[in-house]
């Protein structure tokens, strides 16, 4: 299960995540995302309360960044030690910028 809270201001976006980013919730998630980014030139994602993130939740994370890199910035914020070995392990940590 996830749980997204959004908020947009200042053409900042900020999505905090809790829970699991799967193969179940990364649709829902990614829709989200689409419906949020067409006014927002930067987007922020806190990861503080996400315990779990899948290769569909990658997924999701690699092509928002391509989107980003075109009109803004995307920065990942309080991400836990369990998701950030998955990150260095797949190379993620190169291509987010992770705080």
């Amino acid at each position: 299960m996830l749980h997204i809270e959004k908020a947009v201001e200042n053409g900042t976006a900020v999505f905090k995540l809790e829970g699991r980013l799967d193969t179940v919730t990364a649709p829902e998630f990614e829709s989200e995302l689409i419906n949020t980014l067409d006014g927002a030139e930067n987007l922020v994602l806190d990861f503080e309360r996400l315990d779990y993130i899948s290769s569909a939740g990658l997924r999701v994370l690699l092509t928002t960044q391509k989107k980003m890199q075109q009109k803004g910035t995307m920065k990942l914020l309080h991400v836990c030690d369990a998701i950030l070995d998955i990150f260095e392990v797949t190379g993620f940590t190169s291509i987010l910028n992770i705080e």
